[in-house]
């Protein structure tokens, strides 16, 4: 074994102790500032820890809204299926033949009364009109020649030169010629009448729902053009049965359901067509839409007639819960403590309320919200 033996000088021995002084006092720095942040982050992460604890506590609910079990008086119903329809909706058709040189709206678009919509070649208008015009002028001239040619006659037949014979030709000649310009006045206000048919204009504001031709088609007396309805008024035309029209009270309020649009009303009118369809056996009622906004022509419908009154366990229909094939409700019991049960149900009446067949007796309450009350007892609802 081999020993090294090193000698160092007093001074070297004071500047190995220096270092080693310096050494341990940045140790204790570092240490000392570790401990510092530690303890300021664990005061910061209990504070955000109490915070989402508290935000975290649930807030105490309120008592869902209830609805106290009875039998009530309800409108018995039958429905009949219907449809909307606009009640101004015009097809416009050609007048005069041409060709269609131009098409200047799209369906869907909305038009103003007068706005023009289809325009026909009107150049085989215009020769009608000037040709007729002309007639026209000529036979004026005819006129005012047979009228002097009168005048003079009766002034001859006065001094005795002509006799009544010529009178009476000259006056012939005059009443003739006099004819002959109000015919050819007639034929020229036809003409004139016919060229402004080349010019489509829409016959009222609305929607145009239908246009069958094109630019450069030819254009008939009697073929479509374009067709437009007024979406501001509608009714629904529902068809029901013989056998129920003698049960129907038409004199009661016709609620009226159009199920793609989401929307239920009350018919402003009620008009029965006074014809009974020999194939279908059914009848026609017309229901006038006070409120018609959003709905559309051809939209599917329910009408619901009212046939008398029943006296039924009823409950709010909003207050029903329907998953799947299960019906039910929130039973409010002791403690308010919401208890779902599944319930039996009918048809939905007019009014908003449902019919109770089972699950259900006079006097229990239930909860109005059932989402709601699901929340509130911890029940899954969806």
């Amino acid at each position: 074994m081999k020993f090294r033996l090193f000698l160092y000088s007093p001074s070297e021995l004071d500047m190995k102790a220096g270092n080693r002084h310096r050494r341990s006092d940045q140790k204790l720095f570092f240490v000392h500032r570790a401990a510092r942040l530690g303890v300021a982050f664990a005061v910061a992460m209990s504070g955000t820890l109490a915070m989402q604890a508290r935000a975290a506590e649930p807030s105490p609910a309120a008592a869902p809204a209830s609805y106290v079990l009875a039998y009530r008086d309800v409108p018995e119903v039958i429905s009949a299926e219907g449809v909307v329809e606009a009640v101004r909706q015009s097809t416009l058709a050609a007048q005069v033949a041409g060709q269609i040189v131009e098409l200047k709206v799209k369906v869907g678009d909305s038009v103003k009364a007068g706005q023009v919509l289809v325009r026909i070649d009107p150049r085989a208008a215009e020769q009608v009109v000037s040709g007729s015009q002309s007639q026209l002028a000529e036979a004026q001239a005819g006129f005012t020649n047979a009228l002097r040619s009168y005048e003079r006659s009766k002034q001859l037949f006065a001094q005795n030169f002509i006799s009544k014979a010529g009178l009476d030709q000259a006056e012939q000649d005059y009443k003739a010629a006099q004819a002959r310009v109000g015919a050819l006045q007639a034929n020229a206000g036809q003409a004139s009448t016919a060229r402004t048919f080349t010019t489509i204009t829409a016959p009222y504001a609305g929607v145009v729902s239908a246009t069958p031709i094109e630019v450069g088609d030819m254009a008939t007396p009697g073929r479509a053009l374009v067709t437009v309805f007024d979406p501001a008024i509608m009714r629904v035309i529902a068809t029901l049965s013989q056998s129920s029209l003698h049960d129907v009270k038409l004199e009661m309020p016709v609620q009226i359901e159009v199920p793609v649009a989401k929307r239920r009303m009350t018919a402003r009118q009620v008009t029965l067509v006074p014809v009974i369809d020999s194939r279908t056996h059914t009848a026609r009622l017309r229901l006038e839409l006070a409120d018609a906004a959003g709905l559309l022509p051809g939209q599917f419908s329910r009408a619901y007639f009212t046939t008398g009154v029943v006296r039924k366990l009823v409950i709010p229909e909003h207050a029903v819960l329907r998953r799947s094939e299960v019906t039910s409700v929130y039973v409010l019991g002791k403690g308010e403590q919401p208890q779902l049960r599944q319930i039996r149900v009918g048809e939905a009446s007019v009014d908003g309320y449902v019919e109770v067949l089972a699950g259900l007796h006079e006097g229990e309450r239930i909860a109005q919200d059932p989402v709601r009350a699901g929340l509130s007892s911890g029940t899954i609802t969806n």
